[in-house]
């Protein structure tokens, strides 16, 4: 969160897997309630329903604005935010993104639906709220995580950012995006979850929890049998061969570009990759694009008061 002015600027990244702000990560999920749920850890209460945030799945959709589940999602991204702060009323600029090939025809829309209800009080936490949402600022999934550094980019560079549900690609020149070079792909690391998934019901009959999966994605290891370690591991191993098959169908060249990774699509790269590391730069921060989103709305908003930095 940054505070500009009498409002602050507060950045969500509304991914398929989870929910970013810059301090927090959660579930993209949302369970509706019409009656107060038993449990009511994350439960955010607005319109006189109850949503337990952080429940259930959501599954891929390429337009986010089918559903009010955003829409909550960024109500309890906000709230998070604001509570490290000790504010429960604030003005609220958010600063949000979509992927690089969809942004300038979904930026409008998508702008438009997080300012469906320009003035909004709920709970969450047991905690009320006011916000005043006085506008939004949309930007590319992927080049927000290296707006603030691109000046400093030299030759040819290849930023990709692969979440839950997508991969972006975008071509640079000294720092520079090539919009003839833009490409988004549905593979992100969901599909990689789903094929683990897929080959250990086939190799063993069984059904293996995702958090499983997921600590080898973060560790390269877990708590697990040795067969069944290795399955996950090939699996991985094979879905990051699989990333480098696409870059390479746009034309992406290790030799002569630099490549650029976001996303939590990083470790498994980190982890389950064969490559020049000298030419991979892989940033860990899961949070970087969002961190992007606050820090480029905090310069547009400064620019457009004639007061840049």
């Amino acid at each position: 969160m940054i505070k500009f002015k009498n409002k602050v600027i507060i950045g969500v990244d509304h991914g398929y897997g989870n929910i970013k702000t810059t301090s927090h990560i959660f579930k993209a999920g949302v369970l509706k309630s019409d009656t107060e749920p038993v449990f009511q850890t994350n439960m955010l209460i607005y319109g006189g329903k109850y949503y337990l945030i952080g429940e259930g799945h959501k599954e891929f959709s390429a337009d986010k604005i089918t559903d009010e589940e955003y829409f909550v999602l960024t109500l309890a991204g906000i709230a998070m935010e604001l509570c490290d702060y000790g504010l429960s009323d604030a003005v609220v600029h958010i600063a949000a993104g979509l992927p690089l090939k969809w942004v300038s025809q979904q930026k409008k829309q998508f702008s438009d639906y997080l300012l469906r209800v320009p003035e909004v009080r709920f709970i969450f936490n047991k905690k009320h709220y006011h916000i005043r949402i006085d506008g939004v600022s949309m930007f590319p999934q992927g080049y927000a995580a290296v707006f603030d550094r691109a000046a400093s980019m030299r030759g040819q560079t290849v930023l990709c950012d692969i979440g839950n549900g997508t991969m972006n690609i975008l071509f640079m020149k000294d720092g520079k995006p090539n919009p003839q070079k833009v490409y988004t792909e549905k593979f992100g690391t969901a599909q990689c979850v789903n094929a683990i998934k897929t080959a250990i019901m086939d190799k063993y009959h069984a059904r293996i929890d995702e958090a499983i999966i997921e600590d080898v994605f973060k560790n390269s290891t877990a708590d697990i049998s040795a067969d069944w370690l290795k399955t996950i591991r090939d699996v991985a191993s094979d879905y990051v061969k699989q990333i480098f098959d696409i870059l390479g169908r746009y034309d992406y060249e290790p030799s002569l570009m630099k490549l650029y990774v976001v996303g939590g699509g990083g470790l498994l790269l980190r982890n389950f990759g064969s490559f020049d590391r000298n030419r991979v730069i892989i940033n860990d921060d899961i949070c970087a694009t969002v961190k992007g989103y606050e820090k480029w709305a905090e310069h547009q908003l400064s620019k457009a008061d004639g007061n840049e930095h």
